[in-house]
């Protein structure tokens, strides 16, 4: 291990060290522990609205790599959802595939599905590739219902075995803690991944690709990278849902325009680039719309109660927040915080307006290659 590659992977365990790990490290573990003993406090149903909201989480964050890190903005990544799901479930009805044989098929054919849409990204840009890829999972789901001998078309393929074997009826709690572990795992996997020396460079394409050939790096190999990574989370989170009361294989599921626009509300409305705040706001807004369901109160300007009218009040309120807080509720909160903080000490710090310090756009430029560049290890080295 060279000496640049042991600073970084320092640099990561340094943040995990309980001693000098950042308070907003430690507020987050705590918060991680609480949910795992929430099902404790909680109905089963509620169990369940959890689990579903873990699943988006998942969701979310896997959209966050490739469009929040590398700026490869992707408007159909429902696709990936699907093809994981639909591989188990066939799988497992036409094959007789035990869920935990099925699931990993699911996520391979997923990552091919990321290379065959990354590939292209590498010459497509800004609306071109957004176009492609909302193209892309119309195409699946016109297959699926011409194909409905194969994919029982528009109801999608139901009866599928349960994970572990688990019963629908009587095992939520046990459901809530397959979703929360699946959870963790992407959200541990994808912080390391981020806070290595690929994320520093997902976030230089983000920001100027020339600035990374600048440094040696191929730009080419990032873009796919984060595609297949992007792709293999959210087929492993759509293999799995197919195998739990949140869902089954069908195009509602797992592919509608809905499902594709509500998992860029949750990562821009949590922060995008930050991996966290995608799986924040994932939980956030899956929660936030089962609340509003349950509201009996009256709306006198239409005289129909809210859990009647839950979705035009839920999209309301993203409005108002993407309005508020441009940066999502990590970079706010993250901000207050910070501010706060300095404020304790006596500075006078200036927030900017998604929460954090405000930096010349010149300054972003040189701090993303002088990262870059000690990533190198101030080699001009072609082989990464």
């Amino acid at each position: 291990m060279s000496d640049n590659d042991s600073t970084q992977t320092t640099g990561v365990l340094g943040r995990l060290n309980p001693i000098t790990m950042p308070l907003r490290y430690k507020l987050g573990l705590v918060g991680l522990v609480l949910l795992g003993a929430l099902p404790m406090f909680i109905d089963s149903t509620m169990a369940l609205t959890f689990a579903g909201a873990y699943f988006f989480g998942v969701y979310a964050m896997s959209w966050d790599v490739v469009s929040g890190y590398t700026g490869q903005i992707s408007f159909g990544h429902g696709l990936f959802f699907g093809v994981g799901g639909y591989t188990s479930a066939l799988l497992n009805l036409g094959h007789g595939f035990d869920p935990l044989l099925s699931i990993p098929v699911g996520v391979v054919m997923a990552a091919l599905a990321g290379i065959i849409i990354g590939v292209p990204a590498l010459r497509l840009k800004g609306p071109y590739l957004s176009l492609v890829t909302l193209v892309a999972p119309l195409i699946l789901v016109q297959i699926f219902i011409y194909r409905s001998d194969i994919f029982n078309g528009e109801q999608g393929l139901s009866g599928v075995d349960p994970l572990f074997g688990l019963n629908t009826f009587g095992d939520e709690a046990m459901f809530y803690y397959v979703a929360f572990g699946l959870f963790v795992f992407v959200l541990a996997v994808l912080w390391i991944v981020t806070r290595t020396d690929a994320g520093p460079v997902f976030t230089a394409i983000r920001e100027d690709e020339d600035a990374v050939e600048a440094v040696g790096l191929s730009p080419a190999k990032f873009k796919i990278m984060a595609f297949v990574l992007s792709a293999a989370i959210g087929g492993l989170a759509g293999a799995m849902i197919v195998h739990t009361p949140n869902g089954n294989a069908s195009p509602t599921t797992l592919l509608s325009i809905t499902v594709n626009v509500e998992v860029i509300i949750a990562a821009i409305l949590g922060g995008m680039g930050t991996i966290v705040g995608a799986a924040i706001g994932g939980v956030a807004l899956i929660l936030l719309r089962d609340q509003l369901s349950a509201v009996d109160l009256v709306v006198p300007l239409f005289d129909t109660p809210i859990s009647d009218m839950d979705f035009l009040v839920f999209t309301l309120i993203t409005f108002v927040l993407l309005f508020a807080l441009p940066g999502g509720i990590i970079r706010w909160a993250t901000g207050i915080g910070g501010w706060l903080t300095q404020r304790v000490r006596g500075e006078d710090p200036e927030i900017a307006a998604d929460g954090g310090t405000k930096t010349p756009p010149e300054q972003v430029y040189e701090n993303y290659t002088e990262e870059l560049r000690e990533i190198l290890g101030g080699d001009d080295d072609d082989e990464h």
